[in-house]
């Protein structure tokens, strides 16, 4: 009787039964449909916005323009013999080697220097802004900013300020001695006398060629030649409103003031002077005999500027609007990866006698290679697949000289080639061109796990 009672109090319920561990592997025992549930909306628009297209890039790439005839791999050949797509591929390559090496080191600089400073909050916050700027209205500042003319071209205006602070402009760009006058062109942009100088004959030089709304304010009325020696007078032989006798100076007629007038013997300058408000000069007798030379420094057109949109540096113009809108990402991640960097290994190299050039190569940057590597791989991706700077920012004149695959792609396709077979062909080209990028991004985050 106490055996047949000891036996369901063994199986009470505060001891474990023979059953539940099977209910709890039960409780725990994966179950493959559940997780295809959760995955299935994924899967489902990866499929279709990824794999599908994928795919069906893949198969139009071998049928012609309209999509009806198979022509096999003619298309691909039509890629790797059009010089337009050649110099999309060197493009890229250009593209993937250098802008993100550089957008790479300049958010390294920056990551660090702003550690450094008591502002580094607001640069951080400037350099990372251009980041909330679509791609279209970064090219549109940059077309304005790349602008050949230096009053509209930011660019422009600062390269020409600095150009005329060493090597002024000439104040009469364009003037020309008036038809019939005693000057003569004499190479190089000069204008020189047929006559020699005398003293008591005064010397007149009219020219033309500019607008007189294009002399400098204040400009006085010309008057004769005065006093004895050597003088003469440079002026605008022009009478606004029409009349005037040519090579005489008439009323209303305006002096050019600060031409440079030059004395010439034997191939050589005797002696120089620059013309008064009211356009006269006067020389020293050694002048005596030599003929008048009018400088091409008189005349030389403004400095118009570097030709950034120009065939050869139309690339790296684009590529430095790159630099300036990505500078901030690469900053902002290497920045999160500097702050994880132990401050003792820092410290410890200072104090043994390290400078701040070694503790940053030996210590700050190998700390940080994962990091760089992260950024490095995300931007050359990235720049695989530029488009929209080089589409705004590239005229038409010179796009072809800066065509990208993405771009080409395009035109091909859709911007007025109508040919989806080749269009398609440069797809897949340019999907076999990021999956070593890909692969390699993918074997460093492996690396990362199994550390």
């Amino acid at each position: 009787m106490s055996a047949s009672m000891a036996a369901p109090d063994a199986a009470g319920p505060g001891t474990p039964s023979a059953a539940t561990p099977r209910a709890r592997r039960g409780l725990v025992r994966p179950r493959p449909w559940v997780a295809v549930l959760f995955l299935l909306p994924a899967l489902v628009l990866l499929g279709a916005l990824v794999v599908y297209p994928i795919g069906y890039s893949i198969v139009r790439s071998l049928y012609d323009a309209g999509g009806s005839g198979f022509v096999g791999m003619r298309n691909y050949g039509t890629v790797f013999s059009d010089p337009g797509t050649l110099t999309a591929i060197k493009n890229n390559a250009v593209w993937v080697v250098v802008a993100p090496s550089i957008t790479t080191a300049l958010g390294l600089i920056f990551a660090v220097l702003t550690e450094r400073v008591r502002w580094g909050t607001a640069f951080k916050l400037v350099v990372f802004m251009p980041m909330a700027i679509s791609m279209l209205a970064a090219g549109i500042i940059f077309r304005l900013v790349y602008e050949q003319d230096p009053s509209q071209g930011v660019a422009n205006a600062v390269v020409a300020g600095v150009h005329d602070v060493f090597s002024p402009s000439s104040v009469y760009p364009g003037a020309r001695p008036r038809p019939g006058a005693d000057l003569a062109p004499s190479g190089g942009g000069s204008y020189t006398t047929r006559s020699t100088a005398r003293p008591g004959t005064p010397a007149l030089l009219p020219l033309v060629g500019i607008p007189e709304t294009k002399l400098p304010p204040g400009a006085e009325q010309a008057a004769p030649p005065h006093g004895g020696g050597i003088t003469g007078t440079v002026w605008l032989d022009f009478h606004p409103g029409g009349g005037g006798r040519p090579g005489v100076i008439d009323p209303g007629e305006k002096a050019l003031k600060g031409v440079t007038v030059q004395a010439v013997r034997g191939g050589r300058v005797v002696a120089s002077a620059r013309t008064a408000a009211d356009g006269t000069f006067t020389l020293p007798a050694a002048a005596a005999g030599a003929r008048l030379r009018l400088p091409a420094s008189n005349f030389a057109a403004k400095y118009g500027g570097v030709d950034w949109l120009g065939p050869t540096l139309v690339t790296p113009s684009i590529i430095g609007a790159y630099v300036w809108m990505w500078a901030g990402f690469a900053m902002v991640l290497i920045a999160a990866g500097l702050a994880g960097v132990p401050r003792e290994l820092l410290e410890a190299a200072r104090v043994d006698g390290a400078n701040e050039w070694q503790v940053f190569r030996r210590i700050t940057v190998p700390l940080l290679a994962p990091v760089l590597a992260v950024v490095l791989v995300t931007l050359m991706i990235n720049v695989l697949k530029i488009f929209d700077l080089v589409y705004i920012i590239a005229p038409g004149a010179t796009q072809n000289n800066a065509m990208v695959l993405a771009l080409k792609l395009y035109l091909t396709s859709f911007g007025g080639g109508d040919d989806q077979g080749v269009g398609s062909a440069i797809s897949v080209l340019l999907l076999l061109l990021v999956l070593p990028v890909m692969v390699f991004n993918i074997h460093r985050i492996r690396r990362e796990r199994r550390r």
